[in-house]
């Protein structure tokens, strides 16, 4: 095995406990804006898998990059999904129609 292979695998095993580190931090409150704003963020995987697209020199790495795009925007979609679901919970409530609440009467 090479050095680069054995540099890359002690970043990637760092990263995973800095990362599970930090996260345990995080209180139950910021928990869900965090994440919606980190799978907004994974557009970047979205333009890496492009970027490898663009270089693949045979069908399975095209689809393999494929599929990491499909996948990454799908996570971005859904990044934006559960902000919007927590933004409208700190909406103020709309106003009802009085037309819709008539009963028949005053």
């Amino acid at each position: 095995m090479s050095q680069d292979l054995y540099t890359n695998i002690a970043i990637f095993v760092l990263s995973l406990l800095v990362g599970f580190e930090v996260i345990s931090k995080i209180p139950a409150t910021l928990h869900t804006p965090m994440m919606s704003g980190a799978n907004a963020i994974h557009g970047v995987v979205v333009v890496g898998a492009i970027l490898i697209a663009l270089e693949a020199q045979s069908l399975l790495f095209y689809v393999i990059a494929f599929c990491a795009a499909v996948l990454g925007a799908i996570n971005v979609a859904g990044g934006y999904v559960v902000t919007d679901r927590m933004l409208t919970m700190f909406s103020k409530p709309k106003a009802q129609n009085n037309a819709d609440n008539d009963k028949g009467g005053k």
